[in-house]
C-alpha cells in the first residue's frame, strides 16, 4: 500500500521570525520545521504502511526556497520520499492555489491514501484537505482519529463534540487527522543518516503544469489588510467564600448564557 502524506513546512514556533511589512505575512526566509500537526499523519501512514505488510510513504510539500529541512525530519521517521514543489511564483498563495499545487504533486505519484492534518499551526484555514480532494475527484473524511483499512476500504473513526462517527469509504481517498491520533516517533540516529540520502523530487509551477498567473499573490482571493495583536488575558476575579460562593458562580454562568 502506497500512502501519501501532505505535510508543511513551518517557522519553528519558538522563534517564527518576522512579519512581512508590505505583505503581512511571515517571512519564510529561515530554516523551517516540520509543523507538529503533521507529524502524526506521517506516524499514521507509516503504521498503516507496517500493517499492510509492505508498501510506501510519500511526503508532498510546498515551500519557498528548495527547503527540505522539515522534509528530512519525516524522512528520518521512515518515510520512504517526498516531492518538494518550490518556486517564486508561490508566494503568497491562498489555500485554494496552496490545494491545487499539492494536488498536481500528488498526482505524480500512486497513492492508495493521501493523509494531511487537520490544519496547520501557522494558518489555521482546515480547508486544504477538502479542496484537495475536491480538486483528486476524490472521497474525503475529516477530523480522523482512528484509521482502518480492510482491502479498498477504509473505515475512519471521525472525532465529534459529543464522540465519534463511524465512516467508511473506498480508496483512494483523502482523510484528515487530529493531533494526538497517534504518537510520533523519534527518528533515530539511523534513520537521521538514511535520510539524507531519500530522494527528495524538487519541482517548479512549469513542471506540474500550472500557469504562475493561477497561484500565487497574482492568483490569491483572500487580502491580509490588517494585523493586530492579540488583547492580553485580564486577571480573573477571586472570589472568597463565605458560605455564599456558590451563588456568585451560578450568577456568572447565567451572564454567560451557560445555565
Amino acid at each position: 500500500m502506497n500512502v501519501v502524506v501532505c505535510v508543511k513546512q513551518i517557522p519553528d514556533p519558538a522563534d517564527p521570525g518576522e512579519l512581512d511589512p508590505e505583505s503581512k505575512t511571515l517571512k519564510r526566509d529561515v530554516k523551517l520545521i516540520l509543523d507538529e500537526s503533521d507529524s502524526y499523519g506521517v506516524e499514521m501512514a507509516l503504521q498503516l504502511v507496517d500493517s499492510a505488510g509492505g508498501g510506501d510513504v510519500t511526503l508532498v510539500s510546498m515551500a519557498p526556497n528548495n527547503e527540505v529541512s522539515g522534509l528530512r525530519t519525516a524522512l528520518a521517521m521512515g518515510a520512504a520520499g517526498a516531492v518538494l514543489v518550490s518556486d517564486e511564483a508561490l508566494a503568497g498563495s491562498d489555500s485554494l492555489s496552496t490545494a491545487k499545487v499539492l494536488a498536481k504533486a500528488i498526482g505524480r505519484t500512486e497513492a492508495d491514501l493521501i493523509i494531511t492534518a487537520t490544519e496547520s499551526s501557522d494558518g489555521y484555514t482546515g480547508t486544504v484537505p477538502a479542496q484537495i480532494a475536491e480538486l483528486l475527484g476524490l472521497p474525503s473524511v475529516t477530523f480522523a482519529k482512528e484509521i482502518n483499512i480492510s482491502g479498498s476500504t477504509v473505515a475512519v473513526k471521525r472525532q465529534t463534540e459529543t464522540g465519534y462517527l463511524e465512516v467508511e469509504c473506498p480508496m483512494p481517498c483523502v482523510v484528515s487527522v487530529t493531533a494526538g491520533v497517534v504518537e510520533p516517533r523519534y527518528p533515530s540516529f539511523k534513520g537521521i543518516m538514511a535520510a539524507k540520502s531519500k530522494p527528495v523530487d524538487e519541482v517548479t509551477c512549469a513542471d506540474l503544469g500550472i500557469e504562475t498567473d493561477a497561484v500565487g499573490w497574482s492568483g490569491a482571493r483572500q487580502e491580509i489588510i490588517g494585523i493586530d495583536r492579540a488583547e492580553e488575558r485580564e486577571a480573573g476575579e477571586i472570589i472568597e467564600d463565605e458560605g455564599e460562593a456558590h451563588e456568585r458562580i451560578i450568577s456568572f454562568l447565567e451572564e454567560l448564557k451557560v445555565l
